[in-house]
């Protein structure tokens, strides 16, 4: 019983995790709304890949990959340790479930920076926890615009990309909120607002069962 006549408050429990999946075709801002995010929150981290290919100069294993050799990998795989995995030019590339599911059960959101074949692998094997979310360009036009002012890909790539544009675009509706990216502070409030919205769900917080019986029982 507290001092003024009413009982104790009531230990309110750590809230599991979101797992935040976005996805969007190259050049709509997806990774830059992630990163912005992730400045915003200090709950929130980015999740590491894991990879079988060289690290570039710069990289620095275990922030911007996992490297690990292809024997490690395929073990990995045997062993169900991977959310979703794909091999690319020979090269493997999947995301780990033990880090992400020690940050989740920690209380803290994790952010996915993957594509429409990842989101949906994830939100499978983890159908409680994840959430997507696709962000769309404006226009095509406007895309294309943005990926020829990058001045990082040649006149062949770009037209590659906004192939594949159009393919990733086609599966906007299996995501669970979609993001018009035309105003990137209006885009970065509706993913904040998506997010704070996503963490006041009840089967976020294991507590309130032994919280709401302990109500019944006064």
């Amino acid at each position: 019983m507290s001092s003024d006549g009413f009982p104790a408050p009531i230990f309110r429990g750590r809230r599991r995790g979101v797992l935040l999946a976005l996805s969007s075709p190259s050049g709509a801002g997806k990774t830059t709304l992630s990163k912005r995010l992730l400045s915003q929150n200090p709950d929130v981290v980015l999740s590491v890949s894991a990879t079988t290919r060289e690290p570039r100069p710069g990289e620095v294993d275990g922030q911007d990959y996992h490297f690990i050799s292809a024997e490690d990998f395929k073990k990995m795989i045997e062993d169900d340790a991977f959310f979703e995995w794909a091999e690319v030019f020979g090269r493997y590339y999947g995301t780990p479930k033990a880090p992400v599911m020690e940050a989740v059960e920690d209380g803290r959101d994790v952010v996915f920076d993957i594509d429409w074949q990842g989101a949906q692998a994830l939100a499978a094997a983890a159908p409680d926890d994840a959430v997507r979310v696709f962000i769309l360009p404006p226009s095509l036009a406007l895309l294309e615009d943005r990926l020829r002012k990058r001045g990082q890909d040649a006149p062949e790539i770009i037209k590659d990309r906004m192939a594949r544009a159009k393919d990733e675009i086609s599966h906007w509706h299996e995501y669970d909120y979609v993001i018009v990216n035309d105003d990137f502070a209006r885009a970065l409030e509706k993913l904040n607002e998506i997010l704070h919205a996503e963490r006041l769900k009840r089967l976020r917080h294991p507590w309130l069962e032994e919280f709401v019986d302990a109500i019944m029982d006064q």
